[in-house]
């Protein structure tokens, strides 16, 4: 919260009007480390960079009676991984039953045939597979398989803990058309938990922006009600001013807070007429600082 270093204020609090508007256009121009730390930064975490794949922002999404919520983050909630080498099992001096024993455990239970993609060209199923983490000679093998054979692979599922530890078996097969199209199937064969995807599912987070003129409850009345009209449950709050019991009473609801001052873009600034006086910088004439997220004029300061 308003404790934590991640939280102090960002340029002069008297022209925070424009805050929305500065925090928007930075996550509009934001690369996808920027935005993954929306999600991982937050207080609490809304996930972990291990577990976000392909992201974006949707900006100023119009709900009803023609308001629009700050935004919308897409991303690919990964949920499971392809092993980097293949399992390996104990076996015992009476040969492979051991082995067979550990495998049948691991398999006993078999998912629906699940389509991946169909008709598609071969770049983008390339590309696919490369994703996935096959390497080129695995993804010719999947691609010129013979008809009706399948290509075996072992995978990892996320557990409980959010940690990518369930093993289990999982056959792809080609189908080829005349026109150069390709369908690629698969199915999997697991002792534990189904896997729910491929390799990834999309999610979607809702961001608001709090001025410091809002006070709590109207935020959150303006968040739930977005909630409800857009059907998306976890909250991004981009802020930079909050009480203790404002932060609590925000994370209690299931909202992360996340601090402004990490995406506001620096203004430019000039050392000798800031008003910031704790700053090491300030005063000095032959500052090499050009850009700062601080910089409050000293005509301003109050």
């Amino acid at each position: 919260m308003p404790n934590n270093p991640l939280f102090y204020s960002v340029g002069d609090p008297t022209k925070s009007d424009n805050l929305r508007d500065q925090i928007q256009i930075a996550l509009a121009i934001a690369d996808p480390t920027m935005l993954k730390s929306l999600l991982t930064r937050g207080i609490p975490p809304i996930s972990t960079d291990r577990h976000i794949g392909a992201i974006s922002t949707e900006l100023s999404v119009p709900t009803r009676d023609q308001q629009a919520a700050d935004g919308v983050l897409h991303f690919e909630s990964i949920r499971c991984v392809l092993a980097n080498q293949p399992l390996e099992f104990q076996t015992t001096s009476g040969g492979w039953s051991q082995e067979s024993r550990e495998l049948a455990r691991l398999t006993c239970h078999e998912a629906e045939m699940r389509t991946l993609v169909q008709h598609f060209p071969l770049a983008p199923i390339v590309s696919l597979l490369a994703e996935a983490g096959f390497c080129p000679r695995k993804i010719e093998e999947i691609l010129y398989l013979p008809r009706d054979a399948w290509h075996k692979s072992w995978w990892y599922g996320i557990d409980s803990n959010g940690e990518f530890t369930l093993p289990f078996l999982r056959h792809i097969r080609t189908v080829r058309y005349a026109d150069g199209t390709m369908t690629l199937q698969y199915k999997d064969f697991f002792g534990q938990e189904k896997p729910t995807c491929f390799t990834s599912q999309p999610e979607k987070v809702l961001l608001a922006i709090k001025s410091d003129s809002q006070g709590f409850g109207e935020t959150l009345r303006q968040i739930n009600y977005q909630r409800e009209v857009l059907g998306i449950h976890p909250v991004v709050l981009i802020c930079h001013r909050l009480s203790d019991l404002e932060a609590q009473g925000f994370i209690n609801q299931g909202i992360s807070i996340y601090p402004a001052v990490d995406l506001v873009l620096p203004t430019r600034s000039n050392c000798c007429h800031c008003g910031r006086r704790e700053c090491p910088m300030n005063g000095l004439k032959d500052s090499t600082v050009v850009l700062c997220h601080g910089f409050l004029p000293e005509a301003d300061y109050v």
